[in-house]
């Protein structure tokens, strides 16, 4: 069984029964939605028309939210409908991310995710949705799209239908008779200056000028706030992972080789466990209900990635934490210190690039969809830890092996991460929606920070680090390391914001 929708836009009126509906069914807050009709205007006075789109969840076949939620608080039911649990969501807003159809949204009254659910407390009470009760053209349809004999499937089998954002690969079940693509393109049509009756929020009006195929004479004159969840935490906590794990490989590296755990190696196990506690702080501070963030252990769903990547970060953090405990015993130099040295590089590892398997479950977000994303992070990672034991040669005298392997690394990892940076963003994209964000960050608002803080910033590093390798001088190295980190966190704040900012619906 798989209930769906199909709204047939032939008749549709643009009248909003549905979203209010909807928004009274469900007690939702002013401002937020979990339907809503998308006007699009087209052509010029008086050879114009006006195209709407009814907008909500997909109820996905394959759906994105229900991999990447953390807690199972999204989750499928035996009817094909996609339903969830405000009791055990953390808010942690991967689910906004993994949607392509904005159709998920922080409750302002729980913190927590919410979206379309059928109206499913009807559906099992033999009722229909509240916004099919109440369309004025009876529009919108329901039924189960497996039975060959349902309404919904007749209509369906009967016409040409659209959906949604089909290369993502969802199979959506919401299925649209008679829409325009435009309307349903989240880049078909961009906003301009104002909507009908209302201001566009300052996002979309952000990005309209990002879009540059659409028809020129089609805007978009009505649509709901489009969000961007996560911020400056996020971009942060990628640099805190990945200094940490970095520092943490270099120092495995060194210790393997016969360079011991002393100088600025020494430090390496500290900034680990440092880095692996500053991430768990930002990621439970981002959350909109901190209080359960347990339920990462304690109520898991090990199909996300947002939960195999604590299990990520608690394994560097056990590693590390030995480390520091054998320097404390005096025992770095040992047998079992090498043991974890070995341990610590497949731990720095996964810690520093989970996140490229958690992006790719962020199905919404097509600029992190890259198949560069898990080296870039790796190299992302040597730089800044190499960067952080650099800096640590200030004060802890290193050996000409320890200088020679610092610099070595943040130079490969430096000038890796610039070349690897320019493949992603320079390159071929599979979407429009990665092309957009490439382009924001390539030749849009983002590009200063691209161009000086990440490109010519890590030239410099580079070339620094690359002196002091040669001359095994250690200041070069130090404030290369620190130029580093820098370099790490302008591509981290703009990757992140950029692929947030493409419009969704």
């Amino acid at each position: 069984m798989r209930y769906g929708f199909a709204i047939d836009h032939r008749t549709c009126i643009g009248c909003h029964a549905c979203t209010v509906a909807c928004k009274t069914e469900h007690d939702i807050p002013v401002g937020q939605f979990r339907t809503w009709v998308k006007y699009v205007d087209s052509g010029t006075f008086p050879d114009s028309t006006r195209d709407f789109g009814v907008m909500r969840c997909n109820h996905c076949t394959d759906a994105p939210c229900i991999e990447i939620c953390p807690t199972n608080a999204l989750f499928k039911r035996e009817d094909g409908i996609v339903d969830f649990d405000s009791d055990v969501c953390i808010g942690c807003k991967a689910c906004m991310q993994a949607c392509p159809y904005d159709a998920i949204y922080i409750d302002k009254d729980t913190n927590t995710a919410a979206k379309c659910n059928f109206c499913a407390h009807r559906v099992d009470n033999g009722l229909e949705p509240a916004c099919v009760t109440v369309c004025p053209t009876e529009s919108i349809w329901i039924g189960d799209l497996d039975d060959p004999d349902s309404g919904i499937s007749r209509l369906v089998a009967s016409n040409d239908t659209l959906t949604r954002a089909p290369e993502q690969h969802t199979g959506p079940n919401v299925h649209y008779v008679g829409a325009e693509l435009k309307v349903l393109d989240p880049l078909g049509a961009p906003v301009r200056d104002t909507y009908l009756w209302a201001q566009p929020d300052d996002l979309r009006l952000l990005t309209a000028g990002d879009v540059r195929d659409a028809d020129p004479t089609a805007a978009t004159t009505l649509n709901t706030e489009h969000a961007r969840p996560w911020g400056w935490r996020v971009a942060t906590y990628l640099w805190t992972k990945g200094a940490g794990a970095g520092a943490l490989l270099v120092a495995a590296v060194g210790l393997l080789l016969g360079l011991g755990l002393d100088g600025p190696l020494a430090w390496a196990p500290g900034l680990a466990v440092v880095g692996t506690a500053a991430t768990g702080l930002l990621l439970v501070w981002d959350l909109k209900r901190p209080e359960r963030f347990h339920y990462l252990l304690t109520k898991p769903n090990f199909s996300s990635w947002v939960v195999k990547g604590a299990y990520c970060l608690l394994a560097i953090a056990l590693v590390s934490g030995l480390l520091v405990l054998a320097q404390l015993l005096g025992a770095s130099g040992g047998t079992a210190a090498t043991v974890l040295a070995v341990l610590g590089i497949p731990a720095a590892v996964l810690a520093a690039g989970y996140t490229a398997f958690l992006f790719a479950q962020a199905e919404g977000r097509d600029l992190w969809q890259s198949r560069w994303l898990f080296w870039h992070l790796i190299t992302q990672a040597t730089a800044a830890g190499a960067g952080l034991l650099g800096l640590a040669m200030l004060v802890s005298s290193p050996t000409d092996g320890q200088l020679t392997l610092v610099a070595a690394a943040l130079a490969i990892g430096t000038a890796a991460s610039v070349a690897v940076a320019l493949v992603e963003l320079g390159g071929s994209h599979d979407t429009a929606g990665a092309a957009v964000g490439a382009s924001i960050m390539w030749r849009g608002r983002y590009a200063a920070y691209f161009w000086g803080g990440t490109v010519a910033l890590g030239v410099v590093v580079a070339a620094l680090s690359a002196y002091g390798w040669v001359s095994l001088t250690s200041w070069p190295v130090a404030v290369a390391g620190l130029l580093a980190q820098g370099s790490v966190l302008s591509y981290e704040f703009c990757f992140i914001r950029a692929g947030q900012e493409v419009p969704l619906s």
